[in-house]
């Protein structure tokens, strides 16, 4: 597969903004109206899993995150988000040519719930204990690229919902270590207040895989990333990110990440299972989806049709 990059591929004014501070956006994909379209239809086609790549009874049990995995394998209208070319020919100015997707995660925010902590992610092996990307030479203990993340606003991220937060710049330096574990406990949601604002990860509590006990994040040079629906922001995994907590009685916020990678990189090595967030999924229906270019590796499993038998090259037109 051969595509021409040209109408939305970012300028060289772009491209070193971006490698200067590590994300570029807000930048337009739908329009609201677009994306409130989209979003109301995926909202109904979500709610089937009969042929979701994970089973209900394993991705959910227990679990919170691990069962928003990976739902553009069964919802082709969140493929055919995955595989925009508004997304996907920045995103290869960023990776190169080749380039597919690895997973996506829905990320809501309900009224009343806390910010997500300040983390950065290398090799995803935070809360598994098992690395899940793995660029080419990189070993499980060295600092790595991570991954490019694209968090499209399915509804209107403020301040007073839970905007993301990034530090500029902090993509360069990795303040954890994910060779380290973390423990996973239920009761730590909404139940930290962290420098004044509650805080937490999904259970989690990201401070236990800092390099140094007593450092903390620069948060005065924080910025806040309001977006309105149908706008998305490109970023390192590695950039120091984080979200405001919804102090709001009623607006909901609704993300949605897609994560990018080279052909290149190596996808759940050696593994074929992902357990975290107190879930477990098998990865026998899982694959990577060539968003952009060639698959010129061969170590990857690579989807040539979505769950429900639509050709993946029906989305890349």
């Amino acid at each position: 597969m051969t595509l021409e990059t040209t109408q939305w591929q970012l300028s060289e004014t772009e491209l070193d903004f971006f490698h200067e501070n590590g994300y570029i956006g807000p930048i337009t994909v739908y329009t609201p109206e677009e994306m409130d379209a989209l979003w109301r239809r995926a909202r109904r086609e979500i709610l089937d899993r009969s042929k979701a790549a994970y089973p209900v009874d394993e991705a959910m049990s227990g679990a919170t995150n691990i069962a928003n995995y990976d739902r553009h394998l069964d919802v082709d209208l969140l493929l055919q988000h995955v595989c925009n070319r508004k997304i996907t020919e920045r995103v290869a100015s960023i990776l190169g040519p080749n380039v597919l997707c690895w997973r996506t995660e829905f990320f809501p925010k309900y009224p009343g719930d806390e910010g997500t902590d300040w983390h950065q992610a290398d090799t995803f092996a935070n809360a598994s204990g098992k690395p899940q990307i793995l660029w080419p030479g990189e070993t499980e203990s060295e600092f790595g690229k991570g991954t490019i993340t694209v968090w499209t606003g399915f509804t209107d991220a403020t301040r007073e919902n839970g905007c993301l937060q990034v530090i500029p710049g902090s993509h360069r330096r990795m303040n954890y270590d994910e060779t380290k574990r973390m423990t996973y406990d239920t009761a730590q949601i909404n139940a930290h207040v962290k420098d004044g604002v509650p805080r937490g990860f999904f259970g989690y509590d990201y401070r236990q895989l800092q390099i140094d006990p007593d450092w903390k994040p620069a948060e005065e040079d924080a910025f806040d990333l309001v977006m309105e629906r149908g706008q998305c922001i490109i970023f390192w995994s590695t950039l120091m990110h984080a979200s405001r907590p919804n102090t709001t009685a009623k607006s909901h916020r609704m993300g949605f990440a897609t994560r990018y990678v080279p052909s290149s990189v190596r996808v759940y090595p050696d593994t074929d299972r992902v357990e975290e967030y107190g879930g477990s999924i098998p990865l026998d229906k899982w694959g990577a989806v060539l968003v952009h270019g060639e698959d010129d590796s061969g170590h990857n499993k690579i989807l040539r049709e979505s769950l429900h038998g639509t050709p993946i090259s029906d989305f890349l037109r």
